[in-house]
This record gives C-alpha cells, sequence and structure tokens, in this order.
C-alpha cells in the first residue's frame, strides 16, 4: 500500500525536475511512511511513497525490471502473485526479490497490457517500458486504489494517488468545474466520471491508459466489466457450496502480509462474515476492532461484541462522541474534494484504533452492492413490478401528480413517507433509482443555486451519467442495473473513496475480500430470488453463513455506519450551519441563493424539517473549496 506520482510528456521529451517530483510525493506523506524514491530519464519522471507490507527489506520503488527496461510505481496489492512468479518463471523470468512489484513487471514484460486480467488485487500502477517510450497506467477492476491524472500547459501529463499530489504541481490550474458541484449536491460525492477541478480526471476502475512520446493524450481503455447478462442455473444448496468457497479464497487470499493484520468488525453481516472466515483460517486470535456512539440508537458495538467472544478474537472497541465534530477540517484535508458521507468519521475512527496493533485490516465492503443488500434494492425491485402493470403514459401523470402534492414528511413514521416512492413510480426504473440514490432532488438543488450558476450549469443534471449507465448495463432487470450502477458509480466515489483516505490518513492498509472480482462475478449471474428474497437482501450470502453466524447477527434490520450529524446541527453546531449562507468559500463563488441556504439551516434548526445532510455537504464543500484556496 503506497502513493505513486509521475510526470510525462506526451510532446517532446523534455526533462523532468526531480525536485518536482518530490514535492508531488511530499503533499501525502501519509500514504508512504517507510520509504520515498524517484526516478527520472528524458520526459518522464516516477515517484513513490511505500507503505511497507510484502518483502519489508527487498521491494523499493520506483522498481526496474530484471534486465532494467521497465521501471514502475504501484500502490496496492496483487493477491496471486505467488502463482504468477512460478508462471512466470517457467517461462524464463528472473526475480531478485520476494515481493509481488517484480511480478508486474515481469507480467507486463511477458504479456503487456494483457496483463490486467492475470492480476487478481486491488491497484493503481505505472509502468514506463525505455523499450517502447510508453507510460501504463493501469487502475483495478472495482476502483479501491483511486488515481487523478490531468494534462498540464507545458505538454505534460501529471498523475497521482490523491488530487494533493497533483495540486502541489505549480502548472495545475485551480479551477472548479461547475457540473461537479451540482454531481456533488446529488451524491455527495464527486463521481469518477469527474473531479472538483476541470481539466483533472480520474482513470476510471477497470480502466488502463497506453501513453506515447510525440502523440496525443487517448482515451481510457476499458480492460474489465461485470454482467448481470447471465443466470446461473443449478441447485441452491450448490451454488450456496460455491459462494462459500469463493468466499473463502477471497478471505484466505488477503491475509498474506509480514506485517500485523486484523479486521473491522461491526457487527453486521458483511464484516461478522469475513471475521468468521478469518478465524476459520487462522492458527492465532484475529484482531478486530470496532467503533460505537454515545447516541444508544446508532450504537452497534453490542453485536460486534457478541461476534468477538463467539470466534475468541483480540477485540478492541471505542465510542466517538458527538464533540468529534471538532475535526471537519481533518477530513476536508484527508479527502481534497468535498466529501459528505457522514460514515467516514467513524471508519478514519476505527481506521486509528485499528492502526494501534495492526497495518493491514480486513473490512466488509461490497456485499450490499453485489448481493442486494441496500434496502433501496428491495423497493427498486418493488417498484419495477408496479410499472410492469400500467404504461408510463398513464404512470407518469398519476404519481408524478401525487408525488408533486404530497408533503415530504420527514417527522412521519417510515411507512407514511411516500413521497419519494410516488415520484419513483411516476418516472423510469432509471430515473427512480438515481432519485432514490441521491442525497438532494433536483428541484431542490434548483431552489439553492444562483441564476448566475443556473447558467454555468446549462441543461446538465447529475442524474443523467447515473440513468445512462443503468440503460446501457448489461443486464435483465431494473434491479439488475440499479446493481450494476451501484458497483460501477456508488462503490468507487464514496465508498472506496471513503475507506481509501480513511485508511491511507492513518498509513493503515484495507482490504476488501467481499469485492474479490471472482465473488463479484458469480454474485451477478446469481438468479434474483437468491440475491432478494421476500424483501430481504444478500439471501444467498445469509445462507451460506447459518453455519458461522446466529439469526440475531445474520437477520437483524441493518443500521449502518452512521454518524448523528442532523443532532450536531441543531445542537454544538447550530451556529455553524447559519454562518454556511455567509461563509467567506462559499459566498464567493457566487453560486448559491444566500436567503435559500439561511432558511434551510433555520428551518432544520427549529426542527421544522431535516437538512442535516444538506447542510453538512454544505458544510464540506464550503470547508474543501478554502483548502483547495478557490
Amino acid at each position: 500500500m503506497c502513493g505513486i506520482v509521475g510526470i510525462f510528456h506526451l510532446s517532446t521529451p523534455k526533462p523532468v525536475d526531480p525536485a518536482r517530483i518530490e514535492k508531488m510525493c511530499a503533499a501525502m506523506p501519509h500514504r508512504g511512511p517507510d520509504g520515498q524514491g524517484v526516478w527520472t530519464a528524458p520526459g518522464v519522471g516516477l515517484g513513490h511513497l511505500r507503505l511497507s507490507i510484502i518483502d519489508l527489506a527487498g521491494s523499493p520503488q520506483p522498481m526496474a525490471s530484471s534486465d532494467g527496461r521497465a521501471m514502475l510505481v504501484f500502490n496496492g496489492e496483487i493477491y496471486n502473485y505467488r502463482e504468477l512468479r512460478e508462471e512466470l518463471r517457467a517461462g524464463g523470468a528472473e526475480f531478485h526479490t520476494d515481493g509481488d512489484s517484480e511480478v508486474i513487471l515481469a507480467a507486463w514484460q511477458r504479456w503487456g497490457p494483457d496483463c490486467l486480467p492475470r492480476l487478481h488485487g486491488m491497484f493503481a500502477f505505472a509502468i514506463y517500458d525505455l523499450g517502447q517510450r510508453t507510460l501504463f497506467l493501469a487502475r483495478d477492476r472495482l476502483g479501491v486504489k483511486p488515481l487523478f491524472y490531468a494534462p498540464l500547459s507545458d505538454g505534460s501529463l501529471a498523475f497521482a494517488s490523491e488530487l494533493k499530489g497533483l495540486v502541489a504541481h505549480p502548472l495545475l490550474r485551480r479551477e472548479i468545474d461547475p457540473l461537479a458541484v451540482e454531481d456533488y449536491l446529488a451524491w455527495g460525492y464527486v463521481p469518477d466520471h469527474r473531479s472538483i477541478l476541470a481539466g483533472v480526471h480520474k482513470l476510471p476502475a477497470g480502466h488502463s491508459l497506453l501513453l506515447r512520446h510525440d502523440a496525443p493524450l487517448p482515451a481510457p481503455r476499458q480492460w474489465w466489466d461485470v454482467s448481470f447478462a447471465e443466470r446461473r442455473k443449478g441447485r441452491a444448496a450448490d451454488l450456496e457450496a460455491e459462494l462459500l468457497h469463493l468466499l473463502r479464497q477471497a478471505v484466505t487470499s488477503r491475509m498474506v502480509s509480514d506485517v500485523p493484520l486484523g479486521a473491522f468488525l461491526s457487527g453486521g453481516v458483511d464484516s461478522s462474515s469475513v471475521v468468521a472466515l478469518m478465524a476459520e483460517a487462522s492458527a492465532s486470535p484475529v484482531k478486530t476492532c470496532s467503533i460505537g456512539f454515545d447516541v444508544q440508537s446508532l450504537d452497534e458495538t453490542g453485536y460486534a461484541d457478541q461476534v468477538a467472544r463467539r470466534f475468541a478474537t483480540d477485540h478492541r472497541a471505542r465510542q466517538v462522541s458527538p464533540d468529534d465534530f471538532e475535526h471537519i477540517d481533518t477530513l476536508a484535508a484527508m479527502f481534497d474534494e468535498p466529501f459528505a458521507d457522514a460514515s467516514a468519521l467513524p471508519t478514519w475512527r476505527v481506521c486509528q484504533l485499528a492502526r494501534e496493533t495492526v497495518t493491514v485490516a480486513l473490512s466488509g465492503d461490497g456485499a450490499d452492492e453485489a448481493f442486494a443488500g441496500y434496502r433501496r434494492h428491495k423497493f427498486q425491485h418493488g417498484e419495477d413490478r408496479m410499472r410492469a402493470l400500467l404504461p408510463q403514459a398513464l404512470r407518469g401523470p398519476l404519481f408524478g401528480g401525487l408525488g408533486a402534492i404530497y408533503p415530504k414528511a420527514d417527522w412521519a413514521p417510515r411507512p407514511l413517507r411516500a413521497k419519494s416512492t410516488l415520484q419513483a413510480l411516476g418516472a423510469s426504473s432509471e430515473a427512480g433509482y438515481a432519485r432514490a440514490v441521491s442525497i438532494t432532488p433536483p428541484e431542490l438543488r434548483d431552489a439553492l443555486y444562483s441564476e448566475d450558476f443556473l447558467r454555468l450549469r446549462g441543461d446538465y443534471r447529475a442524474e443523467q451519467p447515473w440513468e445512462a449507465m443503468m440503460r446501457k448495463a448489461p443486464a435483465r432487470s431494473g434491479l439488475d442495473r440499479a446493481q450494476y450502477a451501484d458497483l460501477k458509480f456508488w462503490l468507487p466515489g464514496d465508498i472506496l473513496t471513503k475507506v481509501d483516505r480513511t485508511s491511507m490518513a492513518v498509513s493503515l492498509e484495507a482490504r476488501e475480500p467481499l469485492l474479490d472480482h471472482r465473488l463479484i462475478e458469480f454474485a451477478a449471474c446469481l438468479p434474483e430470488d437468491l440475491r432478494l428474497r421476500r424483501g430481504k437482501g444478500k439471501w444467498l450470502l445469509k445462507k451460506a453463513m447459518r453455519r458461522y453466524l446466529p439469526d440475531d447477527i445474520l437477520f437483524r434490520q441493518k443500521q449502518g455506519f452512521v454518524t448523528p450529524i442532523a443532532q450536531w446541527l441543531r445542537g454544538p453546531l447550530a451556529s455553524t450551519a447559519r454562518e454556511i449562507a455567509s461563509s467567506a468559500a462559499l459566498a464567493r463563488t457566487g453560486w448559491f441563493d444566500k436567503a435559500r441556504l439561511s432558511a434551510l439551516a433555520e428551518e432544520h434548526i427549529y426542527g421544522r424539517s431535516d437538512h442535516g445532510r444538506l447542510l453538512w455537504q454544505l458544510l464540506m464543500l464550503d470547508r474543501s473549496l478554502a483548502r483547495l484556496g478557490i
């Protein structure tokens, strides 16, 4: 686990100043406290920050291939590197280290870009091939590891693991992309098809980029995708056995480490399943940790304690108190781009706790996306059945009209909060799901924006790329398309960004066994009723884990890793909520209607509406703009 940076001249191969590479590395020291390296050649420079996990002393980077004809910087882990090394050695490759970095180099020299499907793991890497005079950038299948890049005014391209690495380059323009603001207000994060800074790109998950001197910047090439278009046949019992085999394989492959290793344990199905399989495979007690809240309705540590006792783990727990809101600026610094998933705070806290005893921690992320575990999947499935009963020409006016006049009713019991359901039924399957996933609906965003910003945004709406992705998905049903979009849009943009930045902020490597691509591909081919049955998601996963976990863990209501931001913004952060409308960074932009922002804060503080998530979005946007110097 590391950080990488680089500069590549697309035009004339000008010299690269090593000091510039060093400055880009210095912007993100948390990603690699165990070592730093810089390498330059005509037209190219590579930098690396190392967090030592495998082959602690023997794999410094940038790393040269055994023949010196290729140079690598690599962030991540290749879990099948030992098997690949034996295959490559049988073909004549020579190795001088015991790590996975040299295996990537040998795989590149043997297979070129076709090496990527052979690599099982999480990664973002760059290889400069001195013979071909090319730079090859690649990102793993699901986007566990990040990679930003930007063409610059001197004809070069710069790349880095985090945006702060690019911002350290003096030629990077710090100009906000207004469409990214629209995206952020809708989703609470800036998705991978855009960056908060105009001209900065994120290499999409499952894509690569091959650059040549004296050639224009090409479009990224997709090298992996997941298909929901097929359905596995066979008895449920056989599929359950296959799933359990894949789960064990995914967990045990991620337990290889030359440093102390543990796991996050929330007490939910996913992290409990990972811990159960780790305990089965480990000769010593698994080190686990959990974070709770001193707000009882949000605290899950009792369930985590139950699982820890069941598997005799070496367990540690810590509570987060409401005064943790004091770390807002720390969070903004971690993410660079505005990021409003409030669970980032407890995620960072659990990473801090884990780092006290381990350097690697396994997490339970990914199962909800793969096995239809979100509540919105159940609603999408049911709404699609209702949509099939009435043509759009009837549904649109009927349910759309009812949704328009139905009150938002934040104060009402959940069954009576029907506004979003009515609006979803009046829309297409794709539009309905996009609305279900978004934080701030389009009509509220429109009301917040100033006239100047509305002109800047034009006809673009944040939901458009999401709906387009669902329409083009290799899928059979609305549920398939929803899960596909979750895996391709929500997962890398929100969940994996959160885990990467919060873990790397404390120099901890987080591994996600439930995102093993073989497991994801298997889940995508399952019949719908083995994913979602009688309104319960992750059906086959829970069935497979019943031999390990009790029903009160497997079938309790999903809670999630939440933060009491609504209470904070009515209590200790009330004055901060009121200041949002006049804050220096937001006010300078001229993007928002100040009177509407002030009214929003007052409505929330006095309990007339729950605008907690939206106010948190605006607060994090303000702090991020201030840090970027906008």
